[in-house]
């Protein structure tokens, strides 16, 4: 991908030199298994946590996070690290000029989300927020937040390498703020507890890979040859049936809640070949044709 020496976007929080300190809750918990067991046992532990969210047993805010502070601490990025950086800034203006776009034709103004960066813990409107859960949106604060180690496990236990498979990362996450913007994301939140939740859910997500792939098709001019398979790469290596496969030995579809590999990777697909919002409808569909 095209980056270096282009616009950064000035919605970018960096939190790297903060430690939240206080209580957690089961944050506490999931650093702790994460240190016994590594991955395999966080991805087992947030199956288990996300099951019990769907069902209604669990209120996310509690799992997530307890009273927590943050401090200012003495934090020297390593040249690997403000590389990654600058390159989530840029890919940031990207989604902005292009949904900025988008809304535009249909009318409507934008609303830019703001990406934090942080190191190990975050403070969010949604809880505490930890390096092992990933890149995530919050709707509650309507940001995006990222801890940019995870880049290293996307690499290393994912095997998919590349700015590009990076860059889809951050896609995926704005999508799922477009969602808030247009209340698709409430209106799948609030059937949380219902039995078809995880239907939703899986359909929510594949609508934000969709939108991933609207972005990656109206930012094409920027792209190198292979982006796209380095994102299709990162789209089939997190899917519900190759992480389950990995992590428990064997996969329980009707517990999915983002969908498989390979809808994952149609989905997007799908979103950089119509590069259009408007034809990114996974919710009129049967759950079994999406």
């Amino acid at each position: 991908m095209k980056w270096k020496g282009r616009r950064k976007s000035i919605n970018v929080i960096d939190s790297r030199g903060k430690k939240v300190v206080g209580t957690a809750g089961a944050g506490v918990l999931l650093n702790l298994v994460g240190r016994r067991f590594g991955m395999k046992g966080i991805l087992i532990m947030i199956g288990v946590v996300v099951v019990l969210w769907m069902t209604g047993l669990v209120d996310p805010g509690v799992f997530l996070g307890g009273e927590t502070s943050s401090q200012n601490v003495s934090y020297e990025p390593s040249p690997q690290e403000q590389e990654r950086f600058d390159f989530v800034t840029v890919v940031l203006a990207d989604t902005e000029d292009v949904w900025n776009a988008e809304f535009a034709r249909h009318g409507e103004n934008y609303s830019e989300p703001e990406l934090e960066i942080y190191t190990d813990r975050v403070n969010t409107a949604c809880g505490a927020g930890m390096a092992q859960m990933g890149p995530f949106y919050c709707p509650g604060d309507r940001k995006v937040y990222i801890d940019l180690g995870f880049y290293d496990e996307l690499e290393r236990s994912f095997q998919a390498p590349g700015d590009f498979a990076q860059a889809y990362v951050i896609a995926h996450e704005v999508g799922h703020h477009i969602q808030t913007l247009l209340g698709t994301s409430q209106q799948v939140h609030a059937k949380r507890g219902q039995p078809d939740y995880n239907e939703y859910s899986v359909r929510l997500e594949l609508q934000a890979d969709y939108l991933a792939g609207v972005w990656a098709r109206n930012n094409q001019r920027y792209l190198d040859r292979g982006d796209i398979e380095e994102a299709m790469r990162a789209a089939n290596a997190i899917g519900d049936d190759a992480i389950q496969g990995k992590t428990r030995g064997k996969v329980v579809p009707h517990t999915f809640t983002h969908g498989t590999s390979e809808q994952r990777m149609r989905w997007f697909n799908k979103g950089f070949e119509s590069g259009r919002i408007e034809d990114g409808d996974t919710f009129s569909m049967p759950y079994e044709a999406l």
